[in-house]
């Protein structure tokens, strides 16, 4: 299941994502979490300090790697540098899992020990100084996007994306790529404005949104909520003493997250697990080559100096592959 976290800065969706990381790792469930924020701060809210933390390994520096590994021996894929962050998998490509063991997993995530289970952790890498005027933060998230249009997962597995805040994430097809998307929402005018420029984006492409309040101290705050976002309110989060310790690097053991606190992520997983019944391959499909189309036309094309339209393989059918089909190979047939 892929599920993706977003919302305006400083609403928490950092710490958000790491609590419901923990929750799900605490199920041993297989989980590979993801921090593409522009400010990278998911491994710190996953107990790492910060030098552990800017010693991850950035997905965007290994990309000529994820590229040929998933290639495979796509024939429609002249070389890798053809391949831009839309490239859909073909006859020939390699496929992703997430409980397996690959290259692309062995260069960029590292296994974090959490109190009750472990985690794969995977950064995009920060954006530096030497990044401006040369390249955009989409470029460092397109590695994400290539694994994720790649990935064949299945119920109880788990990939979780801390997105960069705000709207940036309409700048690609990224946000069509997951099954279930989080909004952290706090109880004010600028803390919903988001969510309303993501139900906007959202609507002509079905995707999955419920909005996680956060912050919310007292009844109004909830009132509020509810007034502004109405039935894609899920639950909502309220203070919590342990975040509060985690904060400070002192954190105590998950179990003793506050018993409101434990059941919001329940709820959250429940939520996750409904859209599993929702999940179509087809649609996920025909959007994944539309915005590969389209991303051709407006700048692949003119970058790579081929015909990236032709990269798409009309026979191929995802979820041939997917795990409730029973596959167990990662290539796709050759």
């Amino acid at each position: 299941m892929k599920i993706a976290f977003v919302g305006k800065g400083g609403s928490g969706k950092t710490t958000l994502s790491s609590l419901f990381i923990r929750h799900l790792a605490a199920t041993h469930a297989p989980v590979v979490a993801v921090d593409a924020d522009i400010n990278q701060h998911l491994g710190v809210a996953l107990g790492l300090d910060e030098a552990e933390a800017a010693a991850l390994p950035a997905m965007g520096a290994h990309l000529p790697l994820i590229k040929d590994y998933l290639r495979g021996t796509n024939p429609r894929i002249a070389s890798s540098e053809t391949m831009i962050k839309t490239t859909p998998p073909g006859e020939g490509s390699r496929l992703l899992r997430i409980g397996e063991d690959n290259p692309v997993f062995q260069a960029c995530a590292r296994t974090l020990s959490l109190d009750d289970g472990t985690v794969r952790l995977m950064a995009t890498g920060p954006f530096t100084e030497s990044d401006l005027g040369v390249a955009c933060y989409h470029s460092k998230v397109g590695a994400i996007e290539l694994c994720l249009n790649h990935l064949v997962d299945g119920r109880g597995e788990f990939i979780v994306v801390d997105m960069t805040a705000g709207s940036d994430s309409f700048a690609s097809g990224l946000f069509t790529r997951f099954d279930m998307t989080f909004l952290v929402a706090e109880p004010t005018r600028k803390g919903v404005s988001v969510y309303r420029q993501y139900k906007e984006y959202a609507r002509d492409f079905d995707v999955a949104l419920r909005v996680v309040g956060n912050k919310v101290q007292a009844p109004d705050d909830l009132d509020f909520l509810r007034a502004e976002v109405g039935d894609d309110l899920l639950v909502a989060f309220g203070h919590s003493d342990w975040v509060r310790a985690m904060e400070k690097g002192r954190a105590p053991r998950f179990e003793e997250l506050e018993q409101a606190n434990r059941e919001a992520l329940r709820t959250l997983q429940d939520a996750v697990d409904a859209s599993y019944e929702r999940r179509d391959w087809q649609r996920y499909t025909r959007q994944m080559v539309h915005f590969h189309l389209k991303n051709a036309q407006s700048w692949g094309n003119a970058k790579t100096g081929a015909d990236l339209a032709a990269q798409v393989d009309p026979a191929f059918a995802l979820e041939e592959f997917a795990p409730e089909k029973g596959s167990a190979a990662s290539p796709a047939p050759a």
